[in-house]
């Protein structure tokens, strides 16, 4: 058993909450219909997700851990978004691409910026 920084944790807790909250609800209302994807049920996969997986991840660790907290996410998914298996799987493999698609994006606004504030050349020198 490890020690547990409850700092650490808390914070764990909310960044996975702010960034995955929004994610999840977007590849939810994609695939289970707004009537059955609410902007707070997002958040609450995303909170009670990392809350168990920082649980569990006390007590366990490696492969066998990793697929219980996998499972636990699927069925918070499945639970919260009224669906089933499948379509829980499709969510959190849809939460990933657009959780890479808005990190993509970040990082070219951050480039953009960045070229914005730092001298760089645009040609050789003649």
């Amino acid at each position: 058993m490890a020690l547990v920084n409850l700092d650490t944790a808390v914070l764990h807790i909310i960044i996975n909450t702010i960034v995955l909250g929004p994610v999840l609800w977007i590849s939810g209302r994609l695939l289970a219909g707004k009537q059955n994807a609410k902007f707070s049920h997002g958040l609450w996969i995303a909170a009670l997700g990392t809350i168990l997986g920082e649980i569990l991840g006390f007590f366990f660790s490696g492969i066998i851990a990793t697929i219980i907290v996998l499972i636990i996410w699927l069925a918070l998914i499945k639970h919260f978004f009224n669906c089933g298996w499948l379509k829980a799987i499709l969510i959190a493999i849809v939460g990933i691409i657009v959780l890479i698609v808005i990190a993509f994006v970040l990082v070219a606004i951050g480039f953009v910026a960045l070229r914005q504030y730092l001298p760089i050349p645009s040609g050789l020198p003649a």
